[in-house]
């Protein structure tokens, strides 16, 4: 029969409480990354998003046509891959969002800031712009040269012209 001393169940208390507390502390990250939504390949045609936090939300290859997400703070999503034809994100912030590969043929960017974002291989074909706000955005030389033909205005959040964020001449 096996005698133990107080102080080595005490030692063992201690040793299994300080593996509980390292067990919680590392899955802390992965609780705070749940609280995030996430809509990779989701079908959101048409849903409505208009005046949400979706910070560092993803909607990886996601089908956001006609879907609507006026004054939203989308800043820090992944939207890679992902369709925003005829999407209404007027007034939304989409900071430091990483936009590749995105469609935003006819959206509505009025007054969005795109502070920042990452938008290589992304689509801007006929998407009004007016007030929108792309300083230090990442854009393809040839979008920046189509939307320098039709920008105006200014952020009314950034006091940001859109020529000047987007580097036109």
């Amino acid at each position: 029969m096996a005698v133990f001393s107080r102080s080595s169940l005490l030692k063992g208390f201690r040793i299994l409480c300080l593996a509980i507390i390292w067990v919680l502390l590392a899955a802390t990250p992965v609780l705070a990354q749940d609280s995030a939504v996430n809509y990779t390949y989701a079908d959101l045609a048409r849903q409505d998003f208009s005046h949400r936090s979706l910070v560092k939300g993803v909607f990886a290859a996601a089908d956001l046509r006609y879907a609507n997400f006026e004054q939203s703070d989308l800043s820090y999503t992944i939207l890679t891959e992902a369709t925003l034809l005829h999407t209404n994100l007027r007034g939304a912030n989409l900071t430091a969002s990483l936009m590749d590969r995105v469609t935003l043929d006819f959206a509505d960017l009025r007054e969005a800031i795109l502070v920042e974002a990452i938008a290589t291989r992304t689509r801007f074909y006929d998407a009004d712009i007016t007030g929108a706000d792309f300083t230090d955005a990442v854009l393809d030389p040839y979008q920046i040269k189509l939307m320098c033909e039709r920008a105006s205005g200014v952020n009314p959040v950034t006091g940001v012209v859109t020529r000047d964020s987007l580097g036109c001449p």
